[in-house]
């Protein structure tokens, strides 16, 4: 089952009664905006079960302590925003596995080969949707087919890098990707960050540490292993910010439109193994096939091929 995200611009007071998430609103003037949902009091409740996903980017927002245990222990992803009004932190349970102990000593204890032919498939998988989405406009990819049949354990010829840059710079006139650079760059940064989200919570209910990665290492990341893991997943991110760019003609400031058709990241269609499912659903396969590639049972993860 898809859970639902949530995403609160306005101020708001969030609180839990009887398992359902209880939203209200401070008293506003008839305002037609808000969802039909909304009592006349403006109030609206959500069974906290149905939620994967809080994204909270108001000052003027208040979170009661029973609420947020209740989503934690429903492996919630919960998402704060900065200033700028772009995801910042994000809160996960420390578990979500029942036999978690057990499983996060196979991640632990996984030997350096295995790591290595894990960013292998890893990085294949990634250039592999990055050319199906250059070859989708029109871009010549046989360099790019070439270096994802290419890639050996652990990269040792840094073949990601070749194709970031190709890539990159065939996915907009004279763009170039950087965290704080020109449009469309912010609004890369948004899916990325809501697509993060979304791998660390399947990563945690896989019975996963996010903070070790099988390739990324930084010692000041908690999500190191849900930085490797979401590299094949980028590419639909991609594919959606530029579709957004195309429908907008003002892409620098993330108006609340944009912002809502990037939270449609976790429900963007994706294909594993010829299954179609929605992405927050296959994200969680994938994490699934790699605790089980840690525990010896598999060596492949399952990873999706981008079709357009």
């Amino acid at each position: 089952m898809i859970k639902r995200t949530l995403y609160f611009g306005n101020p708001a007071y969030l609180s839990l009664q009887n398992e359902q998430l209880v939203i209200k609103l401070p008293q506003l003037e008839k305002n037609e905006s808000l969802p039909k949902s909304f009592k006349e009091d403006n109030i609206v409740t959500i069974p906290v079960e149905d939620i994967g996903i809080v994204l909270l980017d108001n000052r003027q927002i208040t979170i009661t302590q029973g609420l947020l245990a209740a989503l934690t222990d429903n492996n919630t992803a919960i998402l704060n925003c900065n200033t700028s009004h772009l995801p910042q932190g994000l809160m996960l349970p420390m578990y979500g596995h029942h036999a978690y102990t057990e499983k996060i000593k196979y991640q632990i204890d996984a030997s350096l080969p295995l790591k290595k032919n894990l960013w292998q498939q890893t990085i294949a998988a990634k250039i592999k949707n990055q050319a199906a989405l250059l070859e989708s406009w029109g871009v010549e990819v046989q360099k790019m087919k070439y270096w994802a049949a290419s890639v050996r354990s652990g990269d040792p010829n840094n073949y990601e890098a070749r194709a970031a840059a190709y890539f990159w710079s065939a996915f907009a006139v004279n763009f170039k990707r950087e965290r704080f650079g020109e449009p469309p760059n912010n609004l890369l940064n948004y899916g990325y960050a809501v697509l993060r989200a979304v791998v660390a919570r399947a990563l945690v209910a896989s019975g996963c540490i996010p903070a070790l990665g099988i390739h990324h290492r930084n010692k000041y990341n908690p999500f190191c292993l849900a930085d490797d893991i979401m590299e094949p997943y980028r590419p639909f991110v991609d594919n959606l910010v530029i579709s957004i760019a195309e429908q907008h003609e003002d892409i620098e400031i993330l108006t609340p439109d944009i912002k809502r058709e990037l939270l449609t990241v976790p429900t963007i269609d994706i294909e594993i193994e010829k299954k179609i499912s929605p992405l927050m659903v296959g994200i969680q396969r994938t994490t699934a096939s790699l605790m089980k590639c840690f525990e010896g049972e598999q060596r492949k993860i399952l990873y999706p091929e981008l079709k357009i």
